[in-house]
């Protein structure tokens, strides 16, 4: 099986920001082909989910950089099981934990891609922005 698109159209409501908007940002960028993680100025350190503090420095002055969609499998799981009734038809597929490149933020995301490929943590993978009406997600495929 080629590139895919995990999410069938329609089939989950569309990911909504945070009551307090914080998370604006990271939705937006993903909409426009853009990985965005909240940087503290101060300690340069990266997070996601974002917060009002740093979660090293507890510093306040926090910003939103662009960031390589590139990263290596920190772990992963063949699903079997759909978590929704809408993602019945797409099982089996692979879900991936990805740690940014030069972050160390870990995204959750699924590896495109044959369903029976072989999977190795540690392997570098490269961000892919799946389109849907409305919104984007951020899914990943095996680099190299």
């Amino acid at each position: 099986m080629s590139d895919q698109t995990y999410l069938p159209a329609g089939a989950l409501p569309a990911p909504e920001p945070m009551n307090d908007g914080l998370d604006v940002p990271f939705w937006d960028g993903l909409n426009q082909g853009e990985l965005r993680l909240q940087r503290c100025v101060p300690c340069d350190a990266f997070q996601l989910g974002p917060e009002w503090i740093c979660h090293r420095c507890l510093g306040e002055d926090l910003e939103w950089a662009q960031v390589e969609p590139a990263g290596t499998i920190y772990s992963w799981e063949r699903v079997w099981h759909p978590v929704t009734p809408a993602l019945a038809d797409a099982v089996p597929y692979i879900a991936v934990l990805v740690e940014v490149d030069g972050t160390g933020v870990r995204m959750v995301g699924n590896l495109l891609g044959a369903t029976d490929q072989d999977v190795q943590i540690g392997s570098p993978v490269e961000g892919v922005f799946e389109q849907h009406e409305g919104y984007a997600l951020l899914q990943w495929r095996a680099h190299g």
